[in-house]
């Protein structure tokens, strides 16, 4: 059962309407942990494989550019 008060006036939700709102909602938990897990992955890989990538290119290629 499910209420929800509206300027004071109870809205009663039962049966499998109930059933269906709480469904939906699981489910709409389920997919945005989801995505915000893929884009925490996302952003992980990227700092572990291409910030480190990048300084070691950045170094050898200060030491292979000419000084004045």
């Amino acid at each position: 059962m499910i209420v929800i008060y509206r300027n004071g006036v109870p809205t009663i939700i039962t049966g499998w309407r109930a059933w269906l709102i709480v469904v939906l909602s699981a489910l709409a938990f389920v997919i945005m942990g989801g995505l915000v897990l893929g884009l925490a992955l996302t952003v992980w890989t990227i700092m572990l494989f291409a910030i480190p990538i990048t300084i070691v290119v950045a170094l050898i290629a200060s030491m292979l550019t000419r000084h004045r």
